[in-house]
């Protein structure tokens, strides 16, 4: 009898022995099938495959640039007329958002408005434009964060250009010049060159990846830049000498451009005073006296004037803003 209870004994727990391992083996199969970073790299590639109208050869490049991660959501908003605009917007601005967060960022915003609107009992008019003035802030953002970006590149492209042209000097091929840069300079120059590189390495022609470039960073330096490097490509000459002259270039319009914006200074600080002051001096004399400007805000003349003057004081803004922003 104990011989046969030991022999029980022995088999369950062999048996549970058994089950635990295979419990072990369960867990870990359907960890790296699911979750490992292997499956989430092979999930991401079909989603590229599903969503993409691009060539498989090109998908470690493209991938990021899919509407959203999701492929029946990239296939609705790929419907969407002009949806490349916001997609542009963001790849300009550095962003890492897909179009559909900036959507979904964006509808938030907008129902935040309209709640704010109906908890003040706001009419439907004003409601609605609150909720699109919420709605646009994210827009809006992003084309602060493009012209800063942007500024940015153009500060660092001499020196950038100075580099490549050393590197080819030094006997270094275009696409290494390139890769120096994207490893030796700063952000966010560094990173527009590091990707130009990584395009070339992966098969892409210089001449499109280049294009990519200008189209990354919408200036004339840029493009001056990458037209002059595709002229070269097509009939030869000396590209370092090019690139050098083409950096000094670059330099006498800062220069250039500094003293304009200093001559400019007076013409845009009286830009400011003059918008600044209608509304300063009724802030003070609402202030000193409340009932001075009643009728003006309460009578329907009083009403069509103001709307009158603030027409004539944003075309007035309108135009001081386009005297005095003088391109070089």
């Amino acid at each position: 009898m104990n011989e046969s209870t030991n022999s029980g004994y022995s088999l369950f727990v062999l048996l549970s022995f058994l089950a635990v391992v295979l419990l072990l083996e369960g867990i870990y199969v359907y960890w790296s099938d699911t979750r490992s970073p292997e499956a989430r790299r092979i999930r991401l590639r079909l989603q590229s495959l599903l969503a993409g109208e691009q060539d498989t050869a090109e998908i470690p490049l493209l991938k990021q640039r899919l509407l959203s991660n999701s492929p029946e959501l990239h296939r609705l908003l790929a419907m969407v007329p002009h949806i490349a605009v916001l997609d542009s917007l963001l790849l300009q601005a550095g962003s890492r958002r897909t179009v559909a967060q900036l959507l979904a960022v964006c509808g938030v915003g907008g129902c935040i408005g309209i709640a704010l609107g109906l908890l003040m009992h706001w009419t439907w008019l004003w409601t609605g434009g609150l909720g699109a003035g919420i709605a646009a802030l994210p827009l809006l953002r992003l084309a602060w964060l493009r012209e800063r970006r942007v500024e940015k590149i153009v500060e660092q492209l001499p020196d950038a250009l100075d580099l490549v042209s050393r590197a080819l000097r030094a006997g270094h091929a275009f696409s290494a010049a390139l890769a120096m840069v994207g490893t030796q300079a700063q952000e966010p120059i560094a990173g527009e060159f590091k990707n130009t590189f990584s395009e070339i390495n992966f098969g892409t022609s210089t001449k499109d990846a280049l294009l990519n470039l200008a189209t990354r960073v919408p200036v004339a330096d840029m493009r001056y830049f990458v037209m002059a490097v595709i002229i070269q490509l097509d009939t030869g000459g000396n590209l370092a000498e090019l690139l050098t002259v083409l950096a000094n270039m670059i330099r006498e319009r800062f220069k250039l451009f500094g003293k304009i914006r200093v001559l400019a200074a007076e013409g845009k600080l009286s830009a400011y005073i003059l918008v600044a002051l209608p509304f300063l001096v009724a802030a003070a004399v609402h202030a000193t006296n409340p009932k001075y400007l009643a009728v003006l805000l309460t009578d329907s003349l009083g009403l069509r004037m103001v709307y009158t003057a603030l027409v004539m004081m944003a075309l007035g803004s309108f135009a001081m803003w386009r005297i005095v922003k003088i391109r070089v």
